[in-house]
C-alpha cells in the first residue's frame, strides 16, 4: 500500500498537507512545525493507548520526508502522486531516528541562550503579531502560545501588537482593544499562582541555582496549562531545533 493510501487509511484524507494541517504553500518552517506537533500526539512512547500509533508514527515520517525534499515535493505538489521507489522512502528506514535526527532535545542552557537571542528580536515581533491574528486579540491565549514569555513581558508584547495596529499592519481586534482590567487582573493572578508555586517546588525539592530554577518554572507552567499543546519546550523543540540535524536528500 501506497503512502496516499495509507494516510487515508489512518488519518482520514490523502492529502499529504491536510494530514499535517497546512496550506499547500506553507513555508519549509511551518511544515516542519506541524510535522513535530502531528507526529508528537501519534508517538509510541506517548501515546500508548493508540494501536496504531507506531504505524502513523512512520507513516508521518514519510510524509514530511517527501514534503521536505524540493524535488520530491515539486512532483507531489504537480502530479499529486508520491514516487514510492524513492531512497527516502526506504522501507530499513529508522523513522524514529529520523525524528530524533530533526528535534534533538534542547537543554536548559539552550534555552537561556535562546531567550536572550529571541527577546526583542523581528523574530518575536513575527510570532507575536501572528499569534494576535492567529487568536484574534485573546491576550489569554497570546501570552499562553508566545515564546519566552512571562508576566513582565507582556507589556512590551502589547506595545509590539499596539504598534503594529497603528501602523495598519493588523486589524484592531475588540478582545485586545477593550479588553477589561478584570481580565487582565485575572491573568497576573493566574501568573503569580504559578510563579508561587514554582517557587514551593524549588523549595520542596531543594534546588536554587538558575537552571534549577528555569526547570522548575517551566514545569509548573506546562502543568498549569497542560491543555495547550503549545507548550513553550514543544514550540522551542519544533521551531529551533539545530539546523544541522536536517538530512540530505537522497540519491537516486
Amino acid at each position: 500500500m501506497g503512502l496516499l493510501e495509507r494516510c487515508q487509511e489512518l488519518f482520514k484524507t490523502p492529502n499529504l498537507y491536510e494530514v499535517l494541517g497546512v496550506k499547500k504553500d506553507a513555508t519549509e518552517a511551518e511544515i516542519r512545525r506541524s510535522y513535530y506537533k502531528v507526529s508528537l500526539k501519534v508517538h509510541p512512547d506517548r501515546a500508548p493507548e493508540d494501536p496504531l500509533a507506531t504505524e502513523k508514527f512512520q507513516v508521518l515520517g514519510k510524509l514530511y520526508a517527501v514534503l521536505n525534499d524540493e524535488e520530491q515535493r515539486a512532483i507531489y505538489d504537480e502530479q499529486g502522486v508520491v514516487d514510492e521507489e524513492s531512497g527516502i522512502l526506504r522501507q530499513d528506514r529508522c523513522w524514529e531516528d529520523y525524528w530524533r535526527l530533526l528535534f534533538p532535545k534542547i537543554t536548559v542552557q539552550d534555552i537561556l541562550e535562546f531567550e536572550v537571542k529571541y527577546k526583542g528580536s523581528d523574530e518575536e515581533r513575527e510570532d507575536v503579531i501572528q499569534l494576535y491574528v492567529q487568536h484574534q486579540g485573546d491576550m489569554d491565549a497570546i501570552t499562553a502560545s508566545a515564546l519566552c514569555c512571562s508576566q513582565e513581558d507582556e507589556p512590551r508584547l502589547c506595545s509590539v501588537i499596539q504598534a503594529a495596529i497603528d501602523s495598519g499592519d493588523v486589524k484592531a481586534f475588540p478582545a485586545f482593544t477593550r479588553e477589561g482590567e478584570k481580565k487582565k487582573k485575572a491573568r497576573r493572578k493566574r501568573a503569580d499562582r504559578e510563579r508561587q508555586e514554582a517557587e514551593e517546588m524549588q523549595k520542596e525539592m531543594g534546588v536554587g541555582n538558575q537552571e534549577d530554577s528555569l526547570v522548575m518554572m517551566l514545569q509548573q507552567r506546562q502543568k498549569s496549562r497542560e491543555k495547550n499543546f503549545n507548550s513553550f519546550v514543544s514550540d522551542l523543540e519544533a521551531k529551533y531545533s539545530k539546523k544541522s540535524g536536517k538530512p540530505k536528500r537522497a540519491k537516486k
